[in-house]
């Protein structure tokens, strides 16, 4: 007995000493917040990074991600390790060459709709053919987008795309300059309570994942810390979930956003889920190959293998659920 307590010991302590050297080798963590991931507050307004890596000298760098396109931006160019993006976005980026892996599901949103002002008489995607509508490029709105055209026989060509980032959208479709939007909570959940916008289409399930990433090659270099970083995600989702004023107000005050607004965002965005796989993978092989009817993607992308080369679920193998 006592040989083998002396082995497991031996074991512990070795896995302790290689995971010091690792860290070792590294000075900072960067790792991006936003507000369509919730969980993200959490993690940083608790300082559990901090708290986690100061005892190895590593810093903890965070960098607001205001939608997919800018953390995959951030992440191909190493100015993120970590960021946030919805699955599809993510499988997009992947395809265009962004060297990533998806390793955790910080929610399961419905955080975008075609959203349009009580005025416009438009009431369904037909309506849209000929229209103005602003979108971020490289997004889950913007895939959202695209697909809704694809279904009712329509295409980007068939619509004027006016290029904003979200926030600069809703304000655009306030003033009139366009007819409508692909929007993203929270800022759609104002634009809906506030303004008194419609959310014309609405398609729950062709909201894709919120996907954390990882650049490849911080995470082939650093497998351990990477592995330490999603059980700190684990445990800022689990507190997001025991404690929903806490969460609320953790938004409201990064978004400067009405508790009533907050509130609309968090009805539509399902926590419970944190361990990436199967029912990740189905939504955006899905969503990637009706981007690719669509002519978003060449025909020639094997999606399924993309889809495959994206997705990581070894780091979060210890996960409960």
């Amino acid at each position: 007995m006592k040989s083998l307590l002396g082995i497991a010991l031996s074991a512990l302590m070795s896995v302790t000493a290689l995971g010091q050297a690792l860290a070792a080798d590294l000075s900072e963590i960067r790792i991006d917040w936003a507000t369509y991931n919730p969980v993200s507050l959490i993690l940083k307004d608790d300082g559990l990074l901090e708290k986690e890596f100061e005892r190895d000298g590593i810093k903890v760098t965070w960098v607001q991600s205001a939608g997919s396109n800018k953390a995959l931006e951030f992440l191909n160019a190493s100015s993120l390790d970590f960021g946030s993006t919805a699955g599809a976005a993510a499988l997009i980026g992947k395809v265009n060459g962004n060297p990533i892996k998806s390793i955790y599901v910080y929610s399961r949103p419905e955080w975008t709709a075609l959203v349009t002002r009580k005025d416009t008489a438009i009431t369904k995607i037909e309506d849209l053919k000929g229209k103005s509508i602003a979108v971020t490029r490289g997004t889950d709105p913007h895939i959202f987008l695209v697909r809704a055209l694809a279904e009712a026989g329509l295409s980007e060509k068939d619509v004027s795309l006016v290029l904003l980032q979200h926030a600069d959208g809703k304000l655009a479709l306030q003033r009139g300059d366009v007819d409508a939007w692909a929007g993203l909570d929270p800022i759609m959940a104002s634009a809906e309570i506030e303004n008194g916008d419609l959310l014309f289409y609405r398609k729950p399930d062709n909201n894709s994942w919120g996907i954390l990433n990882v650049r490849e090659q911080f995470a082939k270099e650093h497998p351990e810390i990477v592995s330490r970083v999603i059980a700190l995600y684990e445990v800022a989702r689990k507190k997001a979930i025991a404690e929903p004023e806490t969460l609320k107000a953790a938004l409201v005050a990064a978004t400067k956003l009405p508790d009533t607004v907050i509130a609309r965002q968090l009805e539509r965005t399902d926590l419970s889920n944190s361990k990436i796989g199967d029912a990740q993978r189905a939504t955006i092989e899905a969503a990637g190959l009706a981007l690719q009817q669509a002519g978003v993607l060449k025909p020639e992308v094997d999606v399924k293998a993309a889809v495959a080369d994206l997705i990581d679920p070894s780091f979060g193998a210890s996960l409960g659920q």
